[in-house]
């Protein structure tokens, strides 16, 4: 199936249920406010969709779990998991649509259902902080038309009818519209599938080929995992091209109530929910030592990291023993610590797509964090390519954003080098926008950009009206030295102080250069500064290497002024409609 037929199946089964459950939302209106929606709405979601999963075994559940009584058998968990054909189970006897017949009692017996669940459930039930919420809708009285209207045939949301990755966009939607209601921060933005298309065809389309004759097994992470939706879409991405892969998914994720649900996911897919963990990767890494093939993420941008500082800084003096040896970035903005995360968690022949912002390619001068990590990660050869994504593809943030290809194991024609593609004219408009999201990757798109990016070139590639430009640069073209050039104090009259026979600097006459790498800094000094300074000289010592990747320079396309004859001209006829507007108005 092509991506553009799974997003069209995909916006159906998103648009039908969201809407739904957003229906089911008015319910609320009064006892709770719009923002607050989703702590009743998300888990009762999480709820049904088990209910429904399970409901097909729910007999051959309650009878093992009779027999077991009998027997009088303390450790069940195996057998009720073989008789529910999943990892997780309940053994209450009421159904979820059994609680409408007992209304006096439906919060009892609510919760009665609830702690029925294996532990598992019962644990991402207590990640929602639901119980409290059961108290309010039942002592306002709400909590019955709330669990009737989950149990209508429309709301059914069984594994056997919708599938993993459509059933996390749906939350991803539901989860949007919330926070929208909320005015949360642009950076707290979700990944669309179109997107993450993209981001898994460079991940696996170099290895296309020797992925489908060896088969794959790997290892997927991503550290910043949201209801995890990249994993998925990856993992769909590999079994397309080995459906016999062996995938085994890994991720961290931060709120309570995006990890409760992608825990619910990977459950009710038959993966290890162990593999999903809750905490602050930075501050809280829960994978301190493993090392993954391949990384998908798209942590936050812009956000500052000051209530990490302490756990940081102090992984940082552990040197190469922790994730951030190479720098710290300004406490304003945490996404390149994620980068360093990632690298540090990457296999010897693994890859990683990571989504940043347009600060981690120049933000900092030479000798500061930002710039060491660029360093890091170019020195080493790790860098593998940049593509500059469109504006409005987000839903929460229209601004520029790039996808970083990194690797350890570059093919050896990509040796000390660095692709740049501009794939930001590539894109087709929404036929309505979802928030901020305009504009999307079709299956054109993506094959555009990936043959691009395989052609490893320079060179314009074309389809139609969609256009993407790419450019190989040498790793040492984004390096250079800053050097300090000084020019010598003067006396009264104009002669150079010398001090042990050599001129005193005069520090209001300091400036700085940016040489490039590759350029000889004497050379550059005679050519560009000493015509204008020929007093002045380079201090070695103050010289520091720096890194900065131009990108919007590099695909800089410069277009002549207006000429001003043509400027005036319009002016000119700008006037004269206003003059006609003026005299219509004015009735004359």
């Amino acid at each position: 199936m092509s991506t553009e037929e799974l997003q069209k199946r995909t916006t159906v089964n998103i648009q039908e249920k969201a809407n739904l459950i957003w229906a089911i939302a008015d319910k609320l209106v009064g006892t709770y406010k719009p923002h607050e929606y989703g702590n009743v709405i998300l888990p009762m979601c999480v709820i049904k969709r088990f209910s429904d999963t399970l409901a097909p075994t729910k007999e051959a559940v309650l009878k093992m779990n009779k027999t077991c009584d009998e027997r009088g058998l303390v450790v069940r968990k195996g057998f009720l998991t073989t008789a529910s054909g999943y990892d997780f189970y309940n053994t209450s006897p009421f159904t979820f649509e059994g609680l409408l017949s007992d209304a006096e009692n439906i919060a009892d017996n609510f919760r009665s259902y609830l702690n029925h669940f294996s532990e598992n459930v019962v644990d991402i039930i207590e990640k929602f902080d639901f119980d409290k919420e059961i108290t309010k809708l039942d002592h306002n009285g709400i909590l019955y038309n709330v669990i009737q209207e989950f149990c209508s045939k429309k709301a059914y949301m069984g594994a056997d009818e919708i599938s993993a990755v459509d059933m996390g966009y749906i939350f991803e939607e539901l989860v949007r519209k919330f926070s929208e209601s909320y005015d949360e921060q642009a950076g707290a933005h979700f990944t669309a599938r179109d997107i993450i298309y993209l981001m898994t065809e460079l991940l696996v389309a170099p290895q296309r080929e020797r992925l489908a004759d060896e088969g794959v097994t790997a290892t997927v992470y991503d550290m910043a995992m949201g209801t995890s939706q990249m994993l998925d879409c990856l993992s769909e991405k590999l079994l397309e091209i080995d459906p016999d892969a062996q995938i085994t998914e890994f991720g961290q994720e931060l709120n309570e109530q995006t990890f409760a649900i992608a825990k619910a996911n990977v459950l009710i897919k038959g993966g290890d929910a162990d593999n999903m963990r809750h905490g602050n990767t930075l501050s809280d890494d829960k994978f301190e030592g493993y090392t993954f093939d391949y990384i998908i993420s798209n942590p936050p941008f812009g956000i500052e990291w000051k209530n990490e500082r302490k756990a940081v800084e102090e992984e940082q003096k552990r040197g190469d023993l922790g994730r951030f040896a190479p720098g710290l970035p300004a406490i304003g903005d945490s996404q390149q610590l994620f980068m360093l995360n990632g690298i540090a968690k990457l296999k010897d022949t693994g890859r990683m797509a990571i989504i940043q912002n347009g600060s981690p390619l120049f933000k900092g001068d030479a000798g500061s964090g930002e710039s060491n990590i660029r360093g890091y990660l170019l020195d080493n050869d790790w860098l593998e390519a940049i593509v500059q994504i469109p504006n409005d593809m987000f839903y929460n943030t229209g601004i520029a954003t790039y996808i970083w290809v990194v690797t350890k194991d570059k093919a050896p024609e990509r040796a000390g080098k660095v692709q740049l593609i501009d794939a930001s004219k590539c894109c087709e408009k929404r036929r309505k926008s979802l928030g901020n999201k305009r504009n999307e990757f079709t299956d054109r798109c993506i094959a555009l950009v990936s043959r691009a990016y395989m052609a490893f070139a320079d060179g314009v590639y074309s389809d139609g009206e969609l256009v993407v430009e790419s450019k190989v640069k040498d790793n040492e073209d984004f390096k250079y030295t800053k050097v300090v050039v000084e020019r010598p104090l003067r006396d009264e009259n104009g002669s150079p102080i010398l001090k042990r026979g050599k001129p005193q600097p005069d520090k209001s006459l300091k400036d700085t250069e940016n040489i490039p790498f590759k350029e000889d800094i004497e050379a550059y000094m005679q050519q560009n500064v000493l015509p204008y300074a020929p007093d002045g000289w380079v201090d070695e010592k103050a010289s520091k290497i720096g890194y900065e990747i131009p990108f919007t320079r590099e695909f800089y396309k410069y277009v002549a002024p207006r000429k001003s004859e043509d400027i005036f001209a319009h002016l000119q006829e700008l006037e004269q409609q206003e003059t006609a507007l003026m005299a219509k108005i004015m009735g004359r």
